[in-house]
């Protein structure tokens, strides 16, 4: 034994509230698989917790603040103790998107703010909850990366966003290696232009931006690792 509570997978989606992460946890909720749902914001999170689970989807609401150490301590603590492991791990909670900003006169405040909540915030709840999927030989984490961390593709504009994304992408492929043969995959996807809050009008549905993140999710125990992926096929870096 393990210490593992249930035989339902877990999953734990970052900046869930809204967006990329409300459809994953919806598509991954599908799919029998306990979502727990995050958000910076009760009010908010409790919100779109309920919109799921008045459709019967196990769905549960945690809040959780990526840019606060202590609240990712209580996350795991309560975590551990409620299901005895984490099966699935989404990094979505991303922020500022800062298309006004040139590198040259880029504030870096501003940057390391970004850096803060995109990278920082993943690499911690990756630091907590790694062991314990290792513990129990099973774990896919999904780093939701961007377009704009794609170095082949790069161009100047939006230096914290971007930065802060080739800096996850970088935490993919480290983490992978260091992880070797386990059975915990841990893969950068990029959903693409998606109509949400931050993408803007004109980007792809929602629904298909999530697809590769839970194709990522879901992987089978000889997929992929250290990747960088959209709609499931592999992405220049």
């Amino acid at each position: 034994m393990h210490g593992k509570k249930t035989t339902k997978k877990i999953a734990l989606v970052t900046g869930a509230n809204r967006g990329i992460g409300f459809e994953t946890c919806k598509q991954l909720s599908q799919l029998d698989i306990t979502v727990l749902l995050t958000s910076r914001d009760t009010t908010k999170g409790e919100v779109a917790a309920k919109q799921l689970t008045d459709k019967g989807l196990d769905v549960i609401f945690f809040q959780l603040d990526v840019s606060d150490r202590s609240n990712i301590k209580d996350i795991f603590t309560k975590i551990k103790r409620q299901f005895g492991c984490l099966d699935i791990l989404i990094n979505n909670a991303a922020i500022l998107y800062d298309k006004n900003q040139s590198t040259m006169n880029a504030d870096l405040e501003l940057v390391s703010k970004a850096l803060t909540t995109n990278l920082y915030g993943p690499w911690l709840l990756c630091q907590a909850f790694i062991p314990l999927m290792e513990k129990n030989d099973y774990g896919r984490v999904v780093n939701v990366s961007s377009g704009a961390a794609s170095l082949h593709y790069m161009e100047g504009g939006t230096p914290a966003y971007g930065i802060s994304k080739v800096a996850l992408n970088a935490l993919t492929r480290k983490l992978a290696s260091e992880l070797g043969r386990q059975n915990v995959l841990v893969n950068s996807v990029d959903p693409g232009w998606v109509a949400t809050d931050m993408g803007g009008r004109g980007g792809r549905p929602v629904e298909e931006g999530c697809r590769g993140i839970v194709w990522a999710a879901t992987l089978p125990n000889n997929g992929p690792s250290g990747g960088f992926f959209h709609d499931g096929e592999p992405e220049l870096w």
